[in-house]
């Protein structure tokens, strides 16, 4: 049996399934949600290669004709020439408001196919189906869509929610295990922004739940989820609580326009070095005890996982220029720079009261160790 996390947004309610297997039975869980039996799918070569023939079996097996769309895998492409790509075969395929468009990959199909399903027909309904840990705990929940631009990530978009998500937690098996832990990333961020008892379990279970334990993966999932839903349902359209789930990202998102939205650094990858950073940031100005950033930081290096500056291959910007990369961020406001802080492990909040220069000299430091 699957688990069920529900998001109720008024009008706009759906469903989160979180178990193994749930492609098999796509076939039943879609048919509440398709008014003809037409689905169009957005996926990548490498999910295609691997889980699509599986996928379009079971839809085809229940008499629903399936069309499907692979783009090439990686965050490049996330940008306007893909995202054109997929308008005009959906609208080649004549999708109406009335079918499916299946977000089926990690999370930069999910976003990208979110944005399509969003701006055809100013609107058509979308189910996610995330195949990435990252994308099963995050960029799958909540309506966020959108691409990137040149001028920073995620800057071209919409709110618009998904009628069902299915996260089908034994397509991870197939995971590299730097894809994995990068998603691992996004799951820690959870505990440490606003619940501590759910990162003492990840310290004491993250292990299991890399190595595949289906009962830990479900709970991480599950959990994850959940409060990411919470905070949804407070704050959907970011104007308050939803910022919470930046922590971070602040950070993250200059260093991965630095990279250039390359493997030089995934996106959770980011997530865990900007987490690691925020604490330190935190503790510089006697926010949180002095402690929580080395217990951070020893988390994710038990995990196997990027944590500082100089795990990240390759040339990085000075100082200032990470700043001014950050100066993009859509967090930013009136021209000033919100960052997540921490009062301590599960107690986030939003602030735009971070001195520049302490910012500098943190950049530094870490910059200067590499």
């Amino acid at each position: 049996m699957s688990r069920i996390v529900d998001v109720n947004l008024p009008g706009r309610e759906y469903e989160i399934h979180i178990g193994e297997g749930l492609i098999d039975r796509a076939d039943t869980l879609l048919a509440p949600h398709l008014r003809r039996k037409r689905a169009a799918i957005l996926t990548d070569e490498t999910v295609a290669a691997a889980h699509l023939a599986r996928l379009t079996s079971v839809l085809e097996g229940a008499g629903i004709h399936v069309d499907a769309l692979a783009l090439p895998p990686g965050e490049q492409t996330k940008g306007w020439p893909q995202f054109s790509r997929a308008v005009e075969w959906l609208l080649e395929r004549k999708v109406e408001r009335g079918d499916l468009v299946v977000a089926f990959g990690g999370g930069v199909i999910g976003d990208l196919a979110g944005f399509a399903a969003a701006v055809v027909r100013r609107g058509v309904r979308f189910v996610q189906i995330p195949t990435t840990l990252l994308a099963q705990v995050d960029s799958s929940v909540g309506g966020k869509t959108g691409i990137n631009a040149p001028q920073g990530k995620n800057l071209i978009g919409a709110f618009y929610q998904p009628v069902l998500v299915l996260a089908d937690i034994g397509l991870l098996d197939t995971l590299p295990r730097r894809d994995f832990l990068a998603g691992y990333g996004e799951v820690v961020k959870y505990g440490l922004l606003g619940d501590a008892d759910f990162f003492g379990w990840l310290e004491q279970n993250g292990p299991a739940v890399a190595a595949g334990d289906p009962a830990a993966r479900a709970h991480a999932v599950q959990r994850s989820c959940e409060m990411k839903a919470e905070i949804v349902l407070r704050d959907e359209k970011e104007h308050g609580d939803r910022a919470l789930l930046n922590l971070g990202h602040t950070f993250c998102h200059a260093l991965e326009a630095a990279t250039g939205y390359s493997d030089r650094l995934l996106h959770g990858e980011g997530v865990a070095v900007g987490c690691a950073l925020a604490f330190d940031l935190s503790a510089r100005l006697g926010l949180c005890p002095q402690e929580d950033p080395s217990r951070v930081a020893a988390h994710l290096r038990a995990m196997g996982m990027k944590t500082t500056l100089s795990d990240i291959p390759g040339d990085l910007p000075d100082a200032d220029g990470l700043l001014d990369l950050m100066a993009q961020d859509k967090k930013v406001v009136d021209g000033q720079l919100r960052f997540i802080l921490a009062r301590g492990i599960g107690d986030a909040f939003v602030t735009a009261d971070v001195p520049r220069p302490v910012v500098r000299d943190l950049l530094n430091e870490a910059l200067a160790s590499r």
